[in-house]
């Protein structure tokens, strides 16, 4: 498998890809000073050697016999042949020494540019080392406030919503996105607080009413009752109590989407244990057969009230989406839970919208049971409690439905 450099380079934390963006910007602008020092000092040895050349070396020759400057200048009457072999010798010799010395020189000038090249790639390597540690350090320091801002926002949740992240310092784009964040936090303070108002408003003023109405059923229309009224009255507490259902099924779910406000150690098989003891009635009445089986259970933290909502949901719909004769089987094994019913045949992409408000296997919203909120309250109450809830279609038909705590 080939490994791309950019994606391996992506997978680092942004302070190492700093650390190390600084010190390849070192090593590059180190290793282009570099490049300019030995081009310049070559080019400059180079121009000193011709100068000793031209300099030492100012001897002309005649034919095949050098001659000195006085031989040039016409006074040759004086001069014996010996003489001006001696020179001439002399200008040989002089050459010679010139082109030795000129050839060291240039040894030299190799020598000590390999030296330079050699001692100096050392030291940048050494040095875009210490570059990248400073850099590490650096880059530490610069994202200190982001660090500070990340321990404090995973702090902040719904229940002190009213802390703020308060960053001091220069105003500089950390600054901003602090005061940004801030007001993302007061405006979600107010929308919590807003819903909270709501939730308690709605359970006082739509359950009262509903009370008073089941209430006056009750005592206005007792019996004895002309004939005809007593199936009205049953109508009509039938559909206050589906009505009331509705209202507790709508306030569990707004409860279990705002989160949960305090924790503790659930006992989930204990759980599972009394919600199949009291929907063994309605089994019976469905003639389903219920049974319960807990291996190695261990406890959940969360909310006892909306455990016991969730299993009595997934449950209940297993019970009541049932066939007669059918069963339903619940089996809690250390922090997962599953329940595995009969019944009518599912396909696998009818089930994702199972788990959304007022959707039911009916074509419509309006069926005989049920208001299409059991799978969608469950959700909403696994997700509060960071638990994964799935399903998928019997072979048979039916459900199988996993819950599974973190």
């Amino acid at each position: 498998m080939r490994l791309n450099p950019r994606t391996l380079l992506g997978r680092l934390p942004f302070r190492a890809r700093l650390a190390a963006a600084i010190s390849a910007l070192f090593l590059l602008a180190g290793m282009a000073l570099l490049a300019f020092v030995v081009l310049l000092a070559r080019y400059g040895t180079a121009q000193q050697v011709q100068g000793i050349a031209v300099e030492h070396g100012n001897v002309s020759t005649y034919g095949d016999v050098p001659t000195s400057p006085e031989h040039s200048s016409g006074r040759t009457g004086l001069a014996g042949p010996q003489p001006a072999r001696g020179r001439a010798d002399g200008d040989m010799a002089l050459i010679r020494k010139i082109d030795w010395t000129v050839q060291a020189v240039q040894a030299v000038q190799d020598t000590v540019l390999r030296q330079l090249v050699l001692w100096s790639a050392v030291g940048l390597l050494v040095m875009a080392l210490l570059v990248g540690l400073l850099g590490w350090w650096l880059a530490g320091r610069a994202l200190r406030p982001v660090t500070s801002m990340t321990e404090a926002a995973r702090r902040i949740s719904e229940q002190n919503l009213h802390q703020r992240l308060a960053l001091t310092g220069p105003d500089d784009e950390l600054q901003r996105l602090a005061d940004t964040f801030d007001t993302m936090l007061e405006r979600l303070e107010k929308s919590f607080e807003s819903q909270r108002r709501f939730i308690a408003n709605a359970s006082h003023e739509l359950r009262t009413p509903l009370a008073v109405q089941r209430a006056s059923l009750q005592v206005g229309l007792a019996d004895p009752l002309p004939e005809g009224l007593a199936e009205v009255r049953e109508d009509l507490l039938t559909a206050n109590r589906e009505a009331e259902q509705l209202v507790n099924a709508l306030l569990l779910l707004a409860r279990s989407d705002r989160g949960l406000e305090e924790t503790v150690d659930v006992d989930v098989a204990a759980t599972a244990e009394t919600v199949t003891a009291e929907l063994a009635a309605q089994a019976a009445i469905e003639c389903v057969d219920i049974g319960l089986t807990a291996k190695a259970p261990r406890p959940v933290l969360g909310d006892p009230l909306l455990l016991r909502h969730l299993l009595t949901n997934l449950i209940g719909n297993a019970v009541r989406y049932n066939r007669p004769g059918g069963h339903v089987r619940v089996r809690v094994e250390d922090r997962t839970v599953t329940v595995t019913n009969t019944g009518p045949l599912v396909s696998a992409e009818q089930i994702p919208a199972l788990f959304e408000p007022f959707r039911r296997l009916a074509q419509d919203r309006t069926g005989t049971t049920g208001h299409g909120l059991g799978l969608s309250i469950a959700d909403s109450i696994a997700k509060a409690h960071n638990a994964r809830l799935t399903a998928e279609p019997g072979e048979d038909g039916g459900f199988h439905i996993t819950l599974r705590f973190p």
